[in-house]
């Protein structure tokens, strides 16, 4: 069942508005700005009990697809989309009008990890029980959904990984295939959690893990999330999904070296915070 269009006459969903971002400074160049407090918690219309964020950055080509392919419902529960456009200077927005999907705009480029955030806080404030990322880039299959989301409904997870290395990748960089296996390794060394895809974007949770686990990374949250709930105590699982060749446009991460340097300090970072605070 896909996500049900607008009827004539019928009136667009509220929009979650545009964030300003009012008084926080630009650091020099070159220097990280640490991720301002985007939500400030304004009403939120109520949710679905089941809600996909997605975080879209210039995604124009590939978004409309995407929030295609999302189904109505999944695991006999209602689903619905929420996307954070991340500054984009093309049509993301207006395309995700269209669709007919909850739109929450920022006013500049403030990283994956902050749109995803501000995604969080919109899906629990509408009251959401569960939460499930996707990229905008369509690599992730919305199809496939219920395998990733069943086990937290289920109550048998409370954090459910989309794993491409349990299940198949389209893609043919392997430089960053390779890169999935070793960082899998890391955190497996770090945590003793047997995980094997640490940076899918495809992801099922109960939304009270995004509340509970601390995060602050502006761009590299997959592994944080996960690390900090291993820590936390919530249950982890895996299932099999195929990651997609993007269906438009280039990646966001940009060189292979410096992205796996990055990511790969993040879980160190964040595996010295965390064990520090259990």
């Amino acid at each position: 069942m896909a996500i049900r269009r607008r009827l004539a006459g019928e009136h667009a969903p509220p929009e979650f508005g545009i964030d300003h971002l009012d008084g926080v400074p630009t650091p020099p160049s070159g220097q990280p700005r640490r991720a301002p407090e985007i939500y400030h918690g304004a009403p939120v219309p109520p949710l679905a009990p089941v809600a996909v964020v997605i975080a879209a950055l210039n995604e124009e080509a590939c978004l409309g697809d995407v929030l295609a392919e999302i189904p109505g419902e999944a695991c006999g529960l209602a689903v619905e989309a929420i996307v954070v456009d991340d500054g984009s200077t093309d049509r993301t927005t207006q395309v995700a009008r269209a669709a007919g999907v909850r739109v929450h705009t920022l006013a500049r480029n403030e990283g994956h990890g902050v749109a995803l955030r501000t995604g969080y806080a919109l899906a629990r404030d509408g009251g959401a029980q569960y939460i499930v990322t996707l990229d905008a880039d369509g690599q992730w299959n919305p199809a496939e959904m219920e395998c990733v989301l069943q086990p937290v409904v289920d109550g048998e997870a409370d954090f459910v990984i989309g794993s491409r290395v349990l299940g198949a990748t389209e893609t043919d960089d392997g430089f960053r295939q390779a890169g999935v296996h070793v960082y899998a390794r890391l955190v497996r060394l770090l945590t003793g959690a047997r995980v094997t895809d640490t940076s899918s974007g495809f992801r099922a949770m109960r939304a009270e893990v995004t509340a509970t686990v601390r995060q602050t990374q502006v761009q590299y949250q997959t592994s944080e999330l996960l690390i900090g709930a291993i820590f936390a105590g919530y249950r982890i699982a895996e299932r099999p999904i195929v990651m997609r060749k993007r269906l438009a446009g280039t990646s966001k991460k940009g060189h292979n070296l410096l992205y796996g340097a990055r990511y790969a300090r993040v879980i160190l970072r964040t595996w010295w915070r965390e064990r520090g605070r259990s």
